[in-house]
Formats: C-alpha cells, structure tokens, sequence
C-alpha cells in the first residue's frame, strides 16, 4: 500500500506508517501538520532515497535523488524523539529532502515544510506501507522537460514488480 501527500496523512493518521497497524491515535503518535512557513507549497524538490528497505524503493540504491513534485500546506512530519530513534534503526525513513549537495536539511528552500529530519517519506516496519508527501504519479515523458533530475523514481514499477512474484 502506498499513500502519497493526502494518502500519507491518512497512512499515518490510521498508524500504518509507522506501525504497520491500525491504532488509536494519542498525543505521542506522529502527524503531518502545517508546513513552517505557515502556508502551502507548491513547486519540485530534491529528495533522497534513505532506505531501500520496502518493495517501494527497491528499485533504487540509498542516495539516489528524485525530483519531485510538491504541493501541501500540511505536510510537517513531526514524532517524538524515542519514535524517531525506532524509525531510523529499523530504516523506516525512506525518503527525506536534500540540498544542493544531496544532505538532508531543514533549510526551508529545499525541506518546503520544516519536516523533522527532512523526513519526505516513511514506510511500515516491513516496508510494505509506504507513505510519501512528494507527488512521484505527476510525472511523464513531457512533464518538466526543462528540469534536471531524475523524475521517476521507479517506485511503481517496483511495486509492480514484488507483487506479481
């Protein structure tokens, strides 16, 4: 299951990212809230492939870069800090917004919400439920022909893939 901007919120708002189960949620489950800025975003961002544990990403090696679109005005991840040790030793975030330089930052020009970690993407402790904010279906051969970058980052195909096995 993948859920992708308003398919992430709805993902972790049920606890399927990052549990991999429905749960009630309380005030120490994560969310995706108003972006830093306090308004909505609009535009293409570099982002990071930080795992590629999940069928999703298996496709792609950790470090590869995707230009993706954005458009939310909700789409901060915020956790508590014991949750984010948890994610990062399990290799549950799979995808976070880069710099120039391809690093994970909080710098608003290239983290468009001021996401914890850069976090752009979670997945379920089995990688099989992957949430992401970036827009990786608006994508085609003549969709952003002028831009740089890399703008199919594969993850449905890949999905494709695992499945029919």
């Amino acid at each position: 299951m993948a859920g992708i901007c308003n398919g992430f919120q709805a993902l972790i708002k049920l606890g399927l990212v990052p549990y991999g189960e429905i749960i009630e949620p309380n005030a120490d489950t994560p969310t995706l809230t108003f972006n830093t800025i306090g308004r909505h975003q609009s535009r293409l961002v570099n982002t990071r492939v930080a795992s590629n544990k999940s069928p999703w990403l298996s496709g792609s090696e950790v470090g590869d870069i995707h230009t993706v679109a954005i458009s939310h005005g909700e789409g901060r991840f915020v956790c508590p800090k014991d949750l984010i040790g948890t994610l990062i030793e399990n290799g549950q975030i799979a995808t976070q917004y880069v710099n120039d330089q391809n690093q994970p930052t909080m710098n608003i020009r290239y983290n468009p919400n001021g996401s914890l970690l850069a976090i752009e993407g979670i997945t379920s402790p089995d990688g099989r439920v992957f949430g992401k904010m970036g827009h990786s279906e608006r994508f085609s051969d003549n969709v952003y022909k002028n831009v740089d970058g890399i703008k199919d980052n594969g993850m449905f195909k890949n999905a494709v893939d695992y499945f029919k096995i």
